[in-house]
């Protein structure tokens, strides 16, 4: 069949085909749908360091006063404005500077020492380190405007190569996510694209090898021969063929490693207006997940491995869109191995089918937001990967257009064997 189904017991059966269900290798971490791990207490430590400038000045008061005059507190006051300068705005670190100097000229004064020669050097240190610390004040402030400005232009360029779909498109309820490995990044390799076209709704998620900038323009590359040919193309296996010419092209114009081994794995899938089927082309990518109304879960396994996009000077077939039911209150998942391959403290990969399997979501949305969150917990915040994900839903029958009130649900506990609904759901 091509597609396997799920039942047994909700997060521990294992992906199971129309005759029989295999273990699941992969043990399960952390609870589906919770909150990551770690998001209690998190703005603790931001909160104490930016008190540290006034906590060493009283700190240094207090030391000063209750020590012999030989001691001195100096290092303390110095130190206050310097923490200042990255943490608050010019004015702020002037007056931790300007308060860190009148303590130190006042505790002299209190300690009649203000004529020492170590007491005038210990003043002009403290002003100079404050003065110092408004200098980096300055500078760190204007490089936080440039780095808010690389961000924009980084926000604006995502939405011009990987525009976020519209919620509603045909009746279809639709929702995208793009979670970046690295910090402060905001697209890499991954790619997503819905097009509603007179064929039906058309999606593609993909994974184009490498990383940088030449990762983002074979993304811009692939997207925009999907737009194209997504409009342009009567069937599906054709949209996979324009691609495969699209990034040849691309390849062609490449120097080097790209020249040869650039390739992008890719699904193709299709929703035809008015039917309740969905159609597959998977080209060497995760294989996508239907997400039933009962909880029940199917994995979409192509009839036949093939190739990434990209690299069909290795070998030409034809590509054959394979056909499932898509039935009302069922969700579709597709996603990248940035998901399928985020890995724990142990090694131990995150399985999607697993997770899901035996659980209701109000929406795809809401879906995505459980994944995420999950994922988060399940590597600590430590993914290595950036992580492209694309829900789709068929509403049910009188389902309101977005249910955001209904809870995250399991399921009734399936039986083992399914009987004729199993060949009515996947086809083969």
């Amino acid at each position: 069949m091509a597609a396997r189904r799920g039942g047994g017991q909700p997060g521990l059966g294992a992906v199971r085909s129309a005759a029989a269900c295999a273990a699941s290798r992969r043990p399960l971490v952390g609870k589906l749908g919770g909150a990551a791990a770690g998001s209690g207490g998190g703005g603790a430590a931001p909160r104490f360091v930016r008190a540290l400038p006034a906590l060493l000045i009283v700190g240094g008061c207090a030391f000063d006063v209750t020590t012999p005059p030989n001691f001195t507190a100096s290092p303390l006051f110095a130190a206050a404005p310097l923490i200042a300068a990255p943490l608050f705005s010019f004015l702020n670190t002037l007056v931790t500077g300007g308060v860190a100097v009148a303590a130190v000229a006042g505790l002299h004064a209190y300690n009649g020492t203000s004529t020492h020669v170590e007491s005038v050097t210990e003043l002009i240190t403290v002003v100079t380190v404050a003065v110092l610390a408004l200098v980096i004040n300055r500078v760190v402030r204007r490089s936080g405007r440039q780095l808010a400005s690389a961000r924009t232009i980084a926000e604006a360029a995502q939405r011009a190569v990987l525009p976020v779909p519209a919620d509603r498109i045909a009746g279809l309820h639709i929702a995208a996510r793009y979670e970046a490995a690295q910090a402060d990044a905001f697209i890499g390799g991954d790619l997503f694209a819905v097009q509603d076209t007179p064929s039906g709704v058309r999606l593609v998620v993909g994974d184009v090898r490498g990383k940088g900038l030449g990762a983002v323009e074979a993304v811009a590359v692939v997207v925009g021969a999907f737009r194209e040919a997504a409009e342009q193309e009567s069937a599906l296996d054709g949209v996979a063929r324009r691609l495969e010419r699209a990034l040849t092209r691309e390849g062609a114009r490449r120097d080097g490693l790209d020249a040869f081994e650039g390739f992008t794995t890719a699904v193709l899938a299709e929703i035809p207006h008015g039917r309740g089927v969905v159609r597959f082309v998977n080209r060497g990518h995760p294989e996508p997940l239907l997400l039933y109304a009962d909880g029940d879960l199917a994995q979409i396994v192509p009839p036949e491995a093939a190739l990434p996009l990209g690299m069909g000077d290795l070998g030409v077939w034809p590509d054959r869109a394979q056909e499932c039911a898509f039935p009302p209150g069922a969700t579709l998942l597709l996603y990248t191995d940035g998901l399928s391959e985020a890995r724990n403290a142990d090694g131990v990969f995150y399985d999607p089918a697993a997770r899901l399997r035996g659980r209701i979501f109000p929406g795809p949305d809401e879906l995505l937001d459980a994944l995420v969150a999950d994922v988060r917990l399940h590597t600590a915040g430590a993914a290595t990967d950036d992580m492209a994900l694309l829900a789709v839903g068929r509403p049910a029958e009188g389902q309101q257009d977005r249910r955001r009130t209904v809870g995250l649900v399991r399921r009734p506990e399936l039986p083992e064997e399914r009987t004729s609904a199993d060949s009515g759901r996947a086809g083969p």
